[in-house]
């Protein structure tokens, strides 16, 4: 058995989509002949905590853990949150339209936290993983982002012993969303883009998650990036769960922040709701997970507050099960400069529960693609309302008719196991 080390912020208990790419193919790497070597933070300022998510940890696992600070204390401090008050997904978006507290904690973050609030955990980390190294040594280290302190710390030990290194970018850096609303000097922009450069050029190979992801990474003339997609662990699809009640339920799972609220899907929804007195009636909004207040707002301001069910975070496999029991299933896309390369993990997921998907975002995009590859839904531009009309319109009429169901196909190729596979077949090429 040959032995990878894996450096991520994200680890269970903490919950969120950021465990999970990691979480779930490290379950199948044992069986390829690698076991999993996990370093991550003892004592993680998580916005999201899955307690439920440890017994996902494969029994082969080895998991190292040192204590890290994190400035995220002083943050509340500044912006009057309470101690302990945990930060939501998509904060900096949020945060950088606010009050001057907010707008000044996003400055920081920019300007002095470079790469991310992280970047204290980088030397004491590089010390420790030299150490254990050098008595436990592996066949290869693999760095995911964001945070991308994680690829800094890998670089560093890079530059220490020859063991090949993968860097895996989860999101962009640089060219990230939320990257042109972190208040960047002309010097932090620079410092930004240079340890990016470094990162790409010295790392034996770049990964990342979706073809537009891939040809922003393209920085480095010769240097290729891999795509590896997310995807769905088929040990949580075991079992089918038929859709429960008689609602016309659209829900979703997870984050939902202000750059993913579609506002003109509930400008539809208020004006279908108006129209037709059955669909009204029959209308469920689920929403699952951390949500912006922006989302909440509008749905209110269209006259829906009377359809919305809102749940707080559930673990992850319960979350699952209320997905299957809901006629459709929402894919907000964030409305972003990089919105067609943003392939969301929950999409995977929602393929494997074989429920209608309704994506909103660009039509021309990779999510877009997937979909309409495995026929698992439909897509529809940010700005189509007639189309987006139309979309519900049959979803709704199929749904009276008790046939709104999908026949989705090439859906196993987007597997966990597949997909781990993908990721180690790297080093033996």
């Amino acid at each position: 058995m040959k032995r990878v080390l894996i450096i991520t912020y994200y680890w269970p208990p903490s919950g969120g989509g950021g465990v999970m790419r990691w979480l779930k193919m490290s379950k199948y790497l044992p069986g390829l002949g690698w076991i999993p070597v996990i370093y991550t933070p003892g004592n993680p300022d998580a916005s999201v905590v899955d307690e439920s998510l440890a017994d996902e940890i494969h029994p082969q696992t080895e998991i190292l853990k040192t204590s890290i600070w994190e400035p995220y204390e002083v943050f509340r401090k500044i912006t009057g949150k309470k101690k302990g008050e945990k930060f939501k997904a998509g904060y900096i978006s949020e945060a950088s339209s606010g009050d001057w507290k907010n707008r000044l904690s996003v400055f920081i973050r920019g300007n002095f936290l470079i790469p991310d609030p992280r970047k204290f955990w980088i030397k004491p980390s590089v010390k420790f993983l030299l150490k254990y190294l050098k008595e436990n040594p592996v066949d290869l280290i693999v760095s995911t982002g964001p945070p991308h302190s994680m690829h800094l710390i890998a670089l560093r030990l890079k530059k220490r012993i020859d063991v090949p290194w993968i860097a895996d970018f989860r999101d962009p850096w640089t060219d990230i969303d939320f990257y042109q609303k972190l208040r960047l000097t002309l010097w932090a922009d620079k410092k930004h883009r240079k340890l990016e450069l470094k990162v790409l050029k010295e790392a034996d190979h770049i990964v990342t998650v979706s073809p537009h992801c891939a040809n922003d990474l393209y920085k480095i003339p010769g240097k290729q990036v891999k795509v590896i997609y997310n995807g769905f662990d088929p040990a949580d699809f075991k079992e089918s769960i038929p859709v429960s009640g008689n609602k016309f339920s659209i829900a979703h799972f997870g984050a939902f922040n202000r750059d993913r609220n579609p506002a003109i899907l509930w400008k539809v929804l208020g004006m279908l709701a108006k129209e037709n007195a059955i669909f009204r009636e029959k209308l469920s909004i689920r929403l699952i997970g951390q949500t912006d207040d922006s989302v909440i707002d509008d749905i209110k301001n269209n006259g829906l507050e009377k359809n919305l069910v809102q749940t707080d975070h559930l673990p992850h496999k319960k979350g699952l099960d209320e997905l299957a029991q809901s006629q459709i299933l929402l894919l907000p896309i964030n409305d972003a400069p990089n919105a067609k390369g943003i392939l969301p993990g929950k999409m995977y997921e929602y393929m494997a529960l074989k429920r209608p998907i309704l994506a909103i975002g660009p039509v021309n995009s990779d999510f877009a693609q997937i979909l309409k590859e495995t026929k698992a839904g439909a897509a529809v531009d940010f700005n189509d309302f007639a189309g987006l009309k139309e979309s519900i319109n049959q979803y709704f009429q199929q749904f009276q008719e008790g046939g709104l169901e999908v026949h989705s196909t090439l859906v196993e190729k987007y597997s966990r196991k597949n997909q781990a596979k993908n990721f180690m077949d790297l080093i033996k090429k």
